[in-house]
C-alpha cells in the first residue's frame, strides 16, 4: 500500500508541477537569485566582519537587500552578529554552520 501511496504523490506532484509551470520557474530562479546573493554576501565577510552599508557597496548590492539576506542568515546560523562599529552591527559568516 505504502508504493501504490507513493506512486499517486508522485502523479499527483507531477501534475501540479505541470500546472503551475510559470509559477514553478519564477520560483526556481528567485531561489537561484537569492543563493548567489548570500553567497557574495558570505564571500564579502568570511574573513573579517563588516557592517551592512559596507557589504552592499563592495557587493553592489541594495543595503536594504543585503540587510534583508543577512536577517534570513543570521536566523538559520549562516552568520553572527560580532560587536559593533559606530551604529552598525557587525557580520561575519560562518565557516561552519552552529548545530
Amino acid at each position: 500500500m505504502n508504493k501504490e501511496k507513493a506512486k499517486a504523490r508522485a502523479a499527483l506532484l507531477k501534475r501540479l508541477r505541470e500546472e503551475h509551470k510559470d509559477t514553478v520557474e519564477r520560483t526556481r530562479e528567485l531561489l537561484k537569485t537569492h543563493k548567489d546573493l548570500r553567497r557574495r554576501i558570505c564571500q564579502t565577510t568570511r574573513d573579517a566582519p563588516k557592517p551592512v552599508p559596507e557589504i552592499a557597496q563592495m557587493t553592489g548590492i541594495p543595503a536594504d537587500q543585503v540587510l534583508w539576506h543577512i536577517t534570513a542568515m543570521k536566523k538559520y546560523g549562516d552568520v553572527i552578529e560580532t560587536g559593533t562599529c559606530g551604529e552598525y552591527y557587525l557580520y561575519q559568516a560562518l565557516k561552519e554552520k552552529r548545530k
